[in-house]
């Protein structure tokens, strides 16, 4: 017989590298219906040394990448028995990490998460679960995303679940299937041109707000190839790099000129991405603090009800979704779902260190 409570953190590092988010979940179900409460919880930032690794990785060797994996997975599981230490957690049934996403080029059949070595288990003196998105890759998947099936058990109250972080994504439902992908870079793209001004980001859209839009600009972004693409599909590091950066180093305007055109664009882009713009939307993600951004949100979707929630599940969603995929892998069940990520099959993804 399977639990009906669960003891869980879950663990997660986004690419737009605000830190490691820890949350400690007690997941309860009654039924088929899923609750939860999210107990303690913590962003542990990184440390200049690991920022300045983590930007640059994606040009690493394979040696270089190895031995990243090994340090980070060290790291990672220091992070996380700190965690546990400091709030004295105890009787956990497992650590739900996600690792941090160094490369992802699912039409390669390529998707390195590091910090999901066995070591992790051993380091943490807990059972891990981990490594949720390289099987989806090897059933012929985008690896990506991996939020939805939480969307659809934890936030079916919502028509629209968005996540505005590194990069925004959005999940709902049609025809009984649940629909998601990822929309545009966020956070990797206005962080960056942030720190520039030597700010670690733009807070509240400040900057962005006092800038002028590139209309020459916002087209060439618009027209970007991805966003003709259909759906499933979703975006990594590679993008922002290898397209988007060498677009805008092309357009020599102001930084907040750049952060004002590239807002609009990201809104323009998650307002194109709905097919109906009525009802509840769901927005969680550091990307939900930029109040400008929000702004142009309600310009764009003015019949829409966009709800941003507490502070413990705008900021922690994703890792306590990912506790969510954890406990369905510990239980066997689908966490990762084909209608999404374009896999094969509906299945079960992670591994299971205990």
């Amino acid at each position: 017989m399977f639990k009906e409570n669960y003891n869980v953190i879950g663990v997660m590092s986004g690419t737009s590298l605000d830190g490691i988010d820890l949350a400690h979940i007690n997941f309860t179900i009654k039924g088929h219906k899923w609750l939860f409460d999210i107990l303690e919880s913590e962003t542990v930032p990184y440390a200049v040394t690991w920022l300045n690794k983590l930007k640059v990785a994606v040009d690493f060797s394979m040696e270089e990448l190895r031995l990243l994996d090994q340090d980070y997975t060290e790291y990672l599981a220091s992070v996380v028995a700190d965690f546990i230490k400091k709030f004295q957690i105890k009787n956990l049934d497992a650590v739900c990490s996600h690792g941090h996403t160094i490369l992802h080029q699912p039409q390669k059949n390529v998707t390195l998460q590091i910090g999901n070595l066995p070591e992790m288990r051993a380091l943490c003196g807990q059972t891990v679960v981990c490594d949720f998105r390289i099987q989806d890759v090897q059933l012929g998947g985008q690896g990506a995303p991996l939020v939805p099936i939480g969307d659809r058990l934890l936030f079916s109250q919502y028509k629209y679940c968005l996540n505005l972080g590194g990069f925004s994504n959005i999940s709902f439902e049609d025809n009984n299937r649940r629909i998601a992908f990822d929309i545009s870079p966020v956070n990797t793209i206005l962080n960056f041109y942030a720190n520039r001004l030597g700010l670690e980001y733009d807070d509240k859209g400040n900057v962005s707000r006092t800038g002028n839009l590139d209309t020459a600009l916002l087209n060439k972004l618009d027209a970007l190839e991805y966003y003709q693409k259909t759906f499933p599909k979703s975006l990594g590091f590679e993008f922002v790099k290898e397209t988007v950066l060498p677009l805008l180093d092309l357009h020599p305007i102001a930084i907040n000129d750049i952060l004002r055109t590239f807002t609009e664009h990201l809104v323009k882009q998650i307002a194109k991405a709905l097919p109906d713009k009525k009802g509840k939307i769901l927005i969680t993600g550091g990307g939900a603090y930029n109040d400008f951004l929000i702004e142009r949100m309600h310009h764009y979707l003015p019949e829409m009800e966009l709800i941003i929630p507490d502070s413990k599940i705008l900021e922690f969603k994703e890792a306590l979704i990912f506790a969510l995929l954890g406990v369905l892998k510990l239980r066997n069940e689908v966490n990762v779902l084909s209608s999404v990520t374009g896999a094969k099959r509906d299945h079960s993804s992670g591994v299971i260190y205990r």
